[in-house]
């Protein structure tokens, strides 16, 4: 029998002729639902294992110590004076983009120091 007939002969049952053979079938070919079920689960693990490499240094807002907040955000980012104010005045603003996860924190901790408040995406 070939796999368009058997898909054929399905086509034409009704959902419960088709649950009892799911059901019949698990027993006859020893199938456990949790193999299902885990396999799925494990997927997703797997899928959010894969973490991310480059982070976006994001700077929220500038706190009390605007000034502290301009030098630290020219040290990062090489900027001018005036662009690195302009740039912490627009504040939420991206600071610095594909950044390795140390970097990113090593950033956002100087930032925090001064007062800003930072995060990390």
């Amino acid at each position: 029998m070939k796999k368009e007939e058997i898909i054929e002969i399905l086509s034409k049952m009704n959902v419960l002729e088709v649950i009892e053979l799911v059901a019949e079938m698990e027993k006859r070919f020893k199938i456990k639902k949790e193999y299902i079920f885990n396999n799925k689960k494990k997927e997703k693990k797997e899928e959010k294992k894969e973490e991310k490499l480059e982070f976006d240094l994001i700077l929220k807002s500038i706190g009390d110590k605007k000034i502290g907040v301009i030098k630290i955000v020219r040290e990062l980012t090489g900027l001018g004076l005036k662009e690195a104010k302009v740039k912490v005045e627009s504040a939420p603003v991206t600071i610095k983009e594909a950044l390795s996860k140390e970097d990113a924190e090593k950033n956002k901790k100087k930032l925090e120091s001064v007062g800003a408040k930072v995060e990390i995406k």
